[in-house]
Formats: structure tokens, C-alpha cells, sequence
């Protein structure tokens, strides 16, 4: 079964394809080929050819480590420190829990013992 491609918005596959774009820039403006910026980082080459392409399917790790090669995982502590960010995050984390407790939680039907108990009352 092929895997399934992650959906991001429009907005956010933008993003992710301009971060590829400037990676790559970084890496060729420090002179580092593809496969000595995959050894660096210690990811695959078709990793960073992905990553370059600013691929949804790739784990965030990844990213990270291409950063850190590149020196530039500095970057990223302004996203990780952004408050509002984070509040937006646990807010969807909490959502999201809620609706899965809901849908696993068992639907109650009423019994005709529960049925006929209420008619006497």
C-alpha cells in the first residue's frame, strides 16, 4: 500500500517548499554537496533531495538535523519560545483529544428496563 501523502493547507506546503529552497541555497553557498550534506546530517540522499523540495512526508527530525548541519537550527528556538504558537498548539492537541474520547466513548441507548422505569415515574 503506497503511503499516503500528508494534506498540509496551501499556506503551509508554501512555506515548507520556501524552507527546502533556502536549505538548499545554504548548502550550495557553503559549498557542500548533496551527498556530503546527507553524510553531515546523517540522512539519505534522497532525504535531502526531498527536503530541498520542501517534502510534507519527510519527519521533522530530518529537517532538524540538516539545520544543525548548516549551522542554522539556532533558527528555529524563536518558533519553539513562540507563546502563541504553543497556546495554539495545545489548544488544537485538546480539541482533537476531545473528539476522539467522543467518538470512542460507547453511545448509550436506552434499555427497555430504562424505558419502562421512566413510564412509572
Amino acid at each position: 500500500m503506497p503511503k499516503k501523502k500528508p494534506s498540509l493547507t496551501p499556506e503551509a506546503e508554501a512555506v515548507l517548499s520556501e524552507l527546502g529552497k533556502n536549505l538548499r541555497l545554504a548548502r550550495i553557498r557553503r559549498n557542500i554537496t548533496l551527498q556530503a550534506g546527507a553524510d553531515a546530517a546523517d540522512i539519505s540522499l534522497p532525504t535531502l533531495w526531498q527536503i530541498e523540495r520542501g517534502s510534507p512526508s519527510v519527519a521533522i527530525g530530518s529537517y532538524v538535523k540538516v539545520l544543525a548541519t548548516l549551522g542554522l537550527v539556532r533558527d528555529l528556538k524563536p518558533v519553539a519560545a513562540d507563546k502563541t504558537l504553543v497556546r495554539k498548539l495545545q489548544a488544537a492537541e485538546t480539541r482533537a483529544a476531545r473528539r476522539a474520547a467522543s467518538a470512542d466513548a460507547p453511545k448509550a441507548e436506552a434499555s427497555d428496563a430504562d424505558v419502562a422505569g421512566t413510564e412509572e415515574n
